[in-house]
Order: structure tokens, then C-alpha cells, then sequence
């Protein structure tokens, strides 16, 4: 009950924690040490139990509950871990901070998080910082930020099977994000989460842009062509690994010529927009009108963007066609 009062009158609290201060006062000129700290505690409990009260129960009842609504009233903002200790109210304000990021599926990043994207995705670094307003790499590792204020409610499925991939030996980090992204095909992935899986492993954002770049996984980033997906995440296509040839195709060129192409097969003029489930059609694929094995360039002028059907007839020679 007495919890519960300090956090309808602040003020109360307030003038309880500064008696409890004039009483320390008096223990320094003692030499008992254990005395001085152990009133010292009456007043670390105040304080947690006021800065616990600043958000009213009916709001958040739980330290975890009272962290997600101190960040989304400061959506995009750098937020201290020292404030979310003072809020949470408990020493284990991290762990509970954890499993909204990782469990719940909110999009809370790190400064770890981010300087490990910054280094190895920069494009994306570069649409973090117009949203953030600030370079990622300056945020410090107990620093965070909400980034997106959508909750990704299949979260709670996906971390039972991240902690399941996570757990299994022998899979080295590539493997691990691999196989991850395979069981959440057609899914975003949050950075926090592919971060996780790696052991907190600052090589996570290198072996995605390695599945992507160098494997041949149709992994995207908003900074791929997918402008729809939020910043920080990930989503694998579809489970299908390109061929060797089309791997060495270059961001830059892949994403001008889907922007020459307005996003659409070339055949049809199917766009991601118009997936259904029952519709073959499931994703946009670049296509060589002059093979590489006949010398053909990854050129503007040399690609055109297909649908995964018409793609198919083609290299299936039931479809023939020109610039």
C-alpha cells in the first residue's frame, strides 16, 4: 500500500526521501560504515518507489509495462538506460528491456546494435539517421531508441524458434541467421533479433550482407528496393537461393533498374502489391537478356526485372524475349 501512495502523491515521497538524507547527515560523523550505508537503503527505496510513480498504475502495473510506455511517448528518441532504470523501478531493468525487444517483437534498438549496422549495411545506417536525426554510430551501448511504434505480434512464436536455432551447437553465426530467416520466409526480422541469435556478435550485419550479396539469398532492407519494409529489419523473399550468375549483380544496379521498371514484371506488370496467396507469382527477380555465360554485363541496359513465373518460362525457353 505504501508503494502505491507514492505513486499518487510524488510530493509525500519527496519530502520522505529528504528526512531520510538529514538522518545520513547525522551518521557521517560516525565511524560505523555499515550503519552509514545501511541508512543509506531506506533512501535507494524511495527513490525507486518515486520514480516507479511516475507513471500511474492504471498505465503500467509492471516494470516492463512502464519501459514500452516511456518509449512510445518518445517515439525515435535516444533514451538513457539510467532513465529506464529509473522507471522500471528494478535493478533488472535490462532483462525486461530484452524481452520487449527480442520476445514482444517492439522495435527498441541498441547503440551496439546500431554500430554494427552502420558498419556493414550503410545504406541503412543512412535511413536510420534522417529518422533519428543524429549518425548511429554516436549512440553509446546503453543507449536506445523505439524506431518503429508497431508491435510485431508473431514475435513470441519467432522467439521460441530463434532460442531453439540459438541453442543448437555446431552452426556457426552465418548458419544460424541463415536457417532463422528460412523459418520467417516472407517475414520482417528485426536487427535486435538476428543480433540475438548471433551470441550479441558484432559480425551479425556482415554474414546478412554475405547471405545477401555473395550466397545469393533474396534478402531485402528498405534500402533494397522494398521501401515498405521499417527501418531495421530484414525479410527473406522467398526460400530460394539465386543462381551463381545473378549474385554478383550490384545493389545499385539491381535497385535502378526495379526503379526504371517501376517495381513490375516486365511481362505482366505484376507488382509486390498485388500478391495473393493463391497467385504463383510471389516475388521480382532481374533477368540477363544476354547470359553471363554468353558475356552478358549486370548493366541497366542488359537487365529487366521479371516476376519468378515469367522468369522461369523464360530460362524454361517457353518464353522469348527482347529489350
Amino acid at each position: 500500500m505504501a508503494r502505491r501512495a507514492v505513486a499518487h502523491v510524488p510530493a509525500e515521497a519527496v519530502d520522505r526521501i529528504k528526512a531520510l538524507l538529514d538522518n545520513f547527515l547525522t551518521k557521517l560523523d560516525e565511524d560505523d560504515l555499515r550503519d552509514q550505508v545501511r541508512s543509506l537503503m531506506p533512501v535507494f527505496q524511495s527513490l525507486r518507489g518515486l520514480g516507479k510513480g511516475l507513471i500511474p498504475p492504471e498505465l503500467a502495473s509492471s516494470a516492463r509495462e512502464r519501459i514500452l510506455v516511456y518509449f512510445q511517448r518518445y517515439p525515435l528518441k535516444v533514451i538513457e538506460g539510467d532513465e529506464l532504470l529509473v522507471v522500471a523501478g528494478i535493478g533488472e531493468w535490462a532483462r525486461r528491456l530484452r524481452e520487449l525487444r527480442v520476445q514482444f517483437g517492439w522495435s527498441i534498438c541498441s547503440g551496439v546494435t546500431f554500430k554494427d549496422m552502420a558498419d556493414d549495411e550503410p545504406e541503412l545506417a543512412a535511413a536510420l539517421a534522417a529518422e533519428l536525426g543524429a549518425d548511429p554510430r554516436s549512440l553509446k551501448p546503453d543507449q536506445y531508441v523505439l524506431v518503429s511504434g508497431e508491435q510485431d505480434r508473431e514475435a513470441a512464436h519467432r522467439w521460441n524458434v530463434l532460442n531453439t536455432i540459438r541453442k543448437r551447437k555446431g552452426l556457426g553465426v552465418k548458419s544460424r541467421l541463415l536457417e532463422y530467416m528460412r523459418a520467417n520466409v516472407g517475414v520482417p526480422v528485426s536487427i535486435e533479433e538476428l543480433r540475438y541469435l548471433a551470441g550479441d556478435k558484432s559480425e551479425w550485419a556482415r554474414r546478412m550482407r554475405e547471405l545477401r550479396t555473395e550466397d545469393g539469398w533474396p534478402i531485402f532492407t528498405r534500402m533494397q528496393g522494398r521501401s515498405e519494409l521499417p527501418v531495421g529489419t530484414y525479410l527473406l523473399d522467398e526460400d530460394k537461393q539465386a543462381p551463381e550468375h545473378d549474385r554478383r549483380i550490384p545493389d545499385d544496379i539491381r535497385v535502378e533498374v526495379l526503379i526504371r521498371d517501376n517495381f513490375a514484371c516486365r511481362v505482366c506488370g505484376w507488382t509486390r502489391d498485388q500478391l495473393r496467396p493463391d497467385d504463383p507469382r510471389k516475388f521480382l527477380e532481374l533477368h540477363h537478356l544476354t547470359a553471363h555465360a554468353d558475356k552478358g554485363e549486370n548493366s541497366l541496359e542488359n537487365l529487366l526485372t521479371l516476376c519468378n513465373v515469367h522468369h522461369d518460362q523464360v530460362h524454361a525457353g517457353r518464353l522469348t524475349l527482347t529489350a
